[in-house]
């Protein structure tokens, strides 16, 4: 049997998405399970136990080094390989009806295509339908799961899986300074950018959560941060809100892990022993390497996105402003999840 999964948007819809290939794999052990994704969001499944290939597209949108019609001849090319390979099942692993993946599904031409159906938007080619009816209150995962029932696969479903390059982290911890490298205490991320304005707690409030939680706990940091300058208008980052924090920070066991690519994310992520952050891509990193967490939600759904598979304490104001969170509900939660490990 050979079963494509294709998923095509963002970071962590991606994470939440590795549940079924866990799940595919346990049910069909001699299968072959691939995934078609794009080269944005490729790395957050690198390295994954239960594929077999990862096949990555480029978007015209993220050409960089070559101009679009490159891409798209190299997107063409790979579609005609995964043609000749004859998949048995795709799956369209999009919540609601999906109507450019399943544009891409038709190109390869597999036995059956499993994806959602809504009362606004139905196709005959997709045979193996479900009706996302409802979906929509579920959270990713298990929304996303729902499609493996056509496979006679059901609950309960699996944690997230995110691996991390081990001789990348390996060669981070050896650039960390003694002091963080080595302590009693917990080692924590502390990772400070969300891409939504009502997602970003205030860097005053992480160095005093900092030195609260050194205080009580021994804790070490690790500070992440999307790099770039907050001015540029195309890919804005937090190389200044990060500046101020590590000054503020120097009296205590930290040191920073800027981040230029997914994969050193993933690896540094994965040297630490907890998180404090937004919701967003790298939650759902974090979730998929078994970190506990605490995370601050803002106007996002908290039933819909909230970390799956680990131990959290979720922080939401009902003005769903996380700016209004504040330090003391954020060291009462880090304590909570501390007594929980």
């Amino acid at each position: 049997m050979k079963i494509l999964i294709i998923r095509r948007d963002n970071i962590g819809d991606l994470i939440c998405t590795t549940p079924l290939f866990e799940a595919i794999r346990r049910q069909y052990p001699q299968a072959y399970i691939a995934a078609l994704v794009n080269s944005y969001n490729e790395p957050a499944i690198h390295g994954n136990p239960h594929l077999d290939a990862i096949f990555a597209y480029t978007k015209g949108k993220h050409a960089a080094g070559e101009s679009v019609w490159q891409a798209y001849w190299r997107r063409a090319k790979l579609l005609w390989q995964l043609r000749q390979m004859k998949f048995d099942y795709a799956i369209l692993a999009t919540s609601g009806f999906a109507g450019r993946s399943l544009k891409l599904a038709r190109m390869l031409a597999p036995e059956h295509i499993v994806g959602f159906v809504t009362e606004q938007a139905t196709s005959a080619r997709i045979d193996l339908a479900i009706e996302h009816a409802d979906g929509g209150v579920l959270h990713e995962t298990e929304d996303m799961f729902r499609l493996l029932a056509p496979l006679g696969i059901s609950g309960p479903i699996p944690a997230l899986t995110v691996a991390a390059d081990t001789a990348q982290a390996a060669a981070l911890r050896q650039q960390l300074p003694t002091a963080v490298a080595q302590g009693n205490g917990p080692l924590v991320a502390l990772h400070i950018s969300a891409r939504k304005e009502k997602q970003r707690w205030p860097v005053e409030r992480f160095s005093e959560l900092a030195h609260r939680l050194h205080a009580q706990h021994g804790a070490r940091f690790l500070v992440f941060w999307s790099p770039g300058d907050e001015n540029n208008p195309f890919h804005p980052g937090d190389d200044g809100k990060a500046a101020r924090l590590l000054a503020a920070l120097a009296d205590l066991p930290a040191a920073p892990l800027r981040t230029e690519h997914l994969s050193e994310l993933i690896a540094g992520l994965s040297l630490c022993d907890a998180a404090v952050l937004s919701d967003g891509g790298a939650m759902h990193v974090a979730a998929g390497l078994g970190k506990p967490l605490v995370c601050f939600f803002g106007n996002s759904s908290a039933a819909r996105w909230h970390p799956w598979g680990v131990p959290y304490e979720l922080l939401q104001k009902p003005s769903h402003d996380v700016s209004e969170i504040s330090v003391d509900e954020t060291v009462d939660a880090f304590g909570r999840l501390l007594a929980r490990r």
